[in-house]
């Protein structure tokens, strides 16, 4: 008889570090990160398969982490994004990951880049969209602004 057990991408409360986002928050991120990565390889017409070829990760790792079960290594983030001709840096921003020169840190400056943060969140609140078609746009958008970062 024991007490409803967290799974392991929900452990204790905290980010990896200890001191990070709550568990929900933490399992919100991966969940969006893995979305976010079967809609691109959706999109690529490519199978988990094939993209564990392209990748040389494993198609079980592949699948827990579209599932937002594991959280990939920056490399594994890297072979990803290359799988699918996209940049580290939107597997990073789309995590929450982004580098100081990413979205992400540019939101407290005014920036074009905060701006961009400000797009891709009324995207992601737009309660027309499904979650699939929220990850494509978010995808597309990127791919036209992912250059022009200041």
């Amino acid at each position: 008889m024991s007490a409803a057990r967290p799974t392991s991408h929900e452990s204790t409360g905290d980010g990896p570090s200890g001191d990070g986002p709550p568990a929900t928050a933490w399992t919100a991120q991966m969940n969006m990160l893995g979305d976010f990565i079967r809609a691109q390889r959706q999109l690529a017409n490519l199978s988990l398969r094939e993209m564990a070829s392209m990748t040389s990760v494993s198609n079980a790792y592949l699948s827990q982490v579209e599932r937002g079960l594991h959280q990939p290594s920056l490399k594994v983030l890297r072979s990803i994004a290359d799988a699918l001709q996209l940049s580290t840096e939107q597997l990073l921003s789309q995590a929450g990951w982004a580098t100081a020169t990413g979205s992400a840190a540019g939101s407290a400056g005014g920036s074009s880049a905060g701006e961009a943060t400000g797009t891709e969140d009324a995207i992601r609140k737009d309660p027309r969209l499904s979650p699939e078609q929220r990850t494509a746009l978010l995808g597309v958008y990127r791919s036209f602004v992912g250059g022009a970062t200041e």
